[in-house]
């Protein structure tokens, strides 16, 4: 397996998977102008299942698990390398991914920090003992628990992280010794193999981290559903991930992370200067391709329509263009199709009575300038669907209840956020929205890596967040001892 990276130094990558013959060669090229970016070979289903067949071959193999020093050490050289190069993983992850350059370098901060995170789990992972001797058929014995690595783990990403989600998902896995085959998005394979690379470089076997980039749809099936799998991890759109999660094998525990329709509710004492430009970048940051970017802002009718023309200002003040820039802003949609989509909508919105504040239109193949509606109908799709592009809808309302009722009407559930100065309506707020994440004075799109991240309704199933997955790949296990000598 091999990808290649067109740049001006001829940086290229040679990837070893044992034994995996290529199926075909996926070519990838820049969302913001169609230059070639690099390849990747691609598997079949025979490459499917050899990748499987070395996956449970290194697992089943105990006796040759990864210590945990050796992980730690895997880890920790991996961190260094990741910082070493980072300008040519930076200018990959902007090339194939059309996230801007000032952005995709914090990306690639965070991912450092994330690959330290993992290596504190490690540091800090512990089993417990179990309480023996309380009744007469728990005496002379002793119990404790101990914490290993579930299995074989299969992980399927998307392209808006191109860096960071690669390693929420491979970190954990490496950090708790369960081998893993990552399969990047098709649009956004070659930073990942990359990052294999570096983790092979690092001292990590070949087998216990295998990047695939598969033909079709039936080979990631294959994969996800295989019997050997006991841990599923998918980042990615809704319909694919429940549809694979309902063809699990028995046994395959999961984890499902999808998008959302974030709402923000703006109280009538909101400090407006503060909280809108976090509503912009919450809601333009990477185009808007971010699950829980901000999408539905519900403003009190006093303000809604000094809320809508001020983040129509912050839109406008943005440069959309050349993520290579480190001016730019707003850089491309990931798909000329979605560019269309999102032009369709918008202009189905404006039909349906919503009040165009500024964008509503493409600027070429690859950009949609920032949108900002005030008040889209509540049948519109802006409003009823996860919009995954630079659109920021305006909602007026009158009581907070309103507001509360109309925020919770979709059946996704992610982050959401209040902005007030009054802390009762802050904790009114917290109570009363379905979301797993409230943020009160902040934007819906706020992350840090350690802490949960969890979609509840459609937008989906366990909770993510480094020291949460690696908590999931990971099993505990008892030992109870009995002895007249206790």
């Amino acid at each position: 397996m091999y990808i290649r990276f067109n740049s001006e130094d001829n940086m290229h990558y040679q990837i070893q998977v044992p034994n995996v013959h290529p199926a075909g060669i996926a070519q990838v090229f820049s969302p913001y102008d169609g230059k070639y970016v690099g390849s990747v070979e691609t598997i079949d289903s025979a490459g499917a299942e050899q990748a499987l067949k070395n996956m449970a071959a290194v697992f089943s193999d105990r006796q040759h698990w990864l210590p945990a020093h050796e992980r730690i050490g895997i880890l920790e050289r991996a961190a260094l390398l990741m910082q070493a190069r980072s300008e040519q993983l930076i200018n990959l992850a902007v090339a194939e991914g059309g996230k801007p350059y000032l952005d995709t370098r914090v990306e690639l901060i965070r991912a450092i920090d994330g690959i330290n995170s993992c290596i504190g789990c490690i540091r800090t992972e512990r089993g417990s003992e179990i309480p023996m001797q309380l009744n007469p058929a728990s005496m002379h014995r002793l119990a404790f628990t101990h914490r290993e690595p579930i299995g074989p783990v299969v992980a399927v990403s998307a392209f808006n992280h191109p860096l960071n989600l690669i390693v929420h998902q491979i970190g954990p896995a490496i950090a708790s010794g369960c081998p893993v085959i990552i399969k990047p998005a098709k649009e956004t394979p070659l930073s990942a193999f990359a990052l294999v690379e570096i983790f092979q470089e690092a001292g990590l076997p070949k087998a216990w981290c295998q990047p695939v980039v598969v033909e079709d749809i039936a080979v990631a099936e294959q994969l996800a559903t295989d019997q050997r799998v006991a841990f599923f991890s998918f980042i990615g759109s809704s319909a694919i991930g429940w549809m694979l999660r309902s063809k699990l094998a028995p046994g395959t525990r999961c984890a499902l992370e999808h998008g959302g329709a974030a709402p923000v509710i703006v109280a009538e004492d909101a400090n407006l200067d503060a909280m809108l430009p976090l509503l912009a970048k919450g809601g333009f940051y990477h185009a808007g391709q971010v699950c829980v970017s901000v999408q539905r802002v519900y403003a009190h009718r006093s303000i809604a329509q000094a809320v809508a023309e001020r983040l129509a200002a912050l839109a406008e003040s943005m440069i959309v263009g050349n993520p290579a820039s480190e001016k730019t802003d707003v850089g491309p949609l990931i798909r000329h199709t979605e560019v269309g989509r999102i032009e369709a909508w918008v202009n189905d919105a404006l039909q349906e009575k919503a009040t165009l504040m500024t964008g509503g239109k493409r600027l070429s193949d690859a950009l949609y300038a920032p949108t900002v509606l005030l008040n889209p109908a509540e049948h519109s799709k802006v409003s009823q669907q996860e919009v995954f592009g630079p659109v920021i809808c305006v909602y007026d309302f009158d009581t907070i209840d309103e507001a509360i009722k109309r925020a919770n009407a979709l059946p996704y559930a992610f982050q959401a956020a209040i902005a007030t100065q009054n802390i009762d309506t802050a904790l009114y707020a917290f109570k009363h929205l379905a979301a797993s994440t409230v943020m009160i004075n902040d934007h819906t799109a706020f992350r840090v890596d350690w802490m949960p991240f969890a979609g509840l309704g459609q937008s989906g199933y366990g909770t993510g967040g480094i020291p949460y997955t690696y908590r999931d790949m990971l099993i505990e296990k008892m030992a109870v001892f009995n002895s007249v000598a206790l």
